[in-house]
């Protein structure tokens, strides 16, 4: 007797729909809502009519080349994002090392861990709140700590200055996320084949040569990774700026997500010009995402499609004369 055979496929189809659905309404339809506000003349809390502007890139161009403003809010966000993420790497590369290194052993890792993973958890407005404190002036820890040392003789108001602002933002995002990072490397440090770490601990290989002929290599995946969402969080920095400085002093910490809000939710309404802002954020994130993949892409792995292909070619070519003979 032949047994019916089961198609287990719809199943699938079935089990994906909520996440199609879910994404369908709240993220792909807010996408391209937002996309054609940046195209019409989208503003004020009563908005009149909604019409697509005699030139459609108008608000572009206002932005690119008529708001200071938004330009400065472009260069806040790139610094800022610089001077957190490169920090950030090196460090959480190098305790990545450190607990995966098996000649060191160390011990209790699972508690480093968490203190180290742990200013991730805590809620932005809690650390805002908490780094207002530090830095208060003329009162503070920060300010009573340099006066006893003899390293000031006056309070230094650190929230006026825009290089110190800048450079405490940037440290609290620093200070926030490398413990995510160190435990994404050290996840992929450990997917790495232990049979490299065994031959190159039997050829007398030194702790420096297996970080950066073994690690490095291997973990050109997962920096990608890490180098792409950082970027992308780096360009939707919001929530530190606001709470901490409310992008001052003097639009020193003013992101582009705080320009954004500031355009979108006080003042004039303007949605237009702020949806406008979001897709060219959109845009450049696409770029340099795009930019990332190339510079980190594996280029044996391309060389051997590429020649891969080439044969395949002058296989078939081959095949062809063949034929006509």
């Amino acid at each position: 007797m032949r047994r019916k055979r089961v198609s287990y496929a719809r199943y699938g189809y079935l089990f994906s729909l909520p996440f199609i659905i879910t994404f369908l309404v709240f993220s792909l339809y807010p996408t391209l809502y937002t996309a054609f506000i940046g195209f019409t003349n989208l503003k004020g809390l009563i908005p009149g009519e909604v019409r697509i502007l005699d030139n459609p890139f108008q608000n572009f161009i206002d932005l690119l080349f008529n708001n200071p403003t938004f330009i400065k809010s472009l260069k806040n966000t790139g610094l800022i994002w610089t001077l957190n993420f490169i920090p950030q790497i090196v460090l959480a590369l190098l305790l990545a090392a450190w607990f995966t290194n098996r000649r060191l052993n160390i011990r209790g890792q699972g508690i480093f861990k968490v203190l180290l993973y742990m200013p991730n958890i805590i809620t932005a407005s809690t650390i805002a709140i908490l780094f207002n404190v530090l830095f208060a002036y003329p009162v503070g820890p920060i300010n009573s700590l340099l006066q006893t040392l003899g390293l000031s003789d006056a309070p230094i108001y650190f929230l006026q200055d825009k290089s110190t602002a800048r450079g405490i933002v940037a440290f609290i995002q620093f200070w926030m996320w490398y413990g995510n990072t160190m435990i994404v490397l050290i996840a992929g440090i450990a997917g790495i084949n232990p049979a490299l770490f065994e031959a190159a601990q039997i050829d007398g290989a030194n702790s420096r040569q297996v970080f950066f002929r073994i690690v490095l290599p291997s973990l050109r995946t997962i920096l990608l990774f890490v180098m792409v969402t950082s970027m992308i969080g780096g360009l939707q920095m919001f929530d530190i700026p606001q709470l901490f400085l409310a992008g001052g002093p003097d639009d020193a910490t003013l992101t582009t997500s705080v320009f954004i809000y500031e355009q979108a939710f006080r003042g004039s309404y303007l949605y237009n010009r702020a949806a406008a802002a979001s897709m060219i954020m959109f845009v450049i994130g696409a770029v340099l995402s795009l930019i990332l993949f190339y510079v980190l892409r594996d280029r044996d792995e391309a060389r051997l499609r590429k020649e891969s292909r080439r044969l395949e070619k002058a296989s078939r070519k081959a095949a062809v004369i063949r034929e006509e003979v």
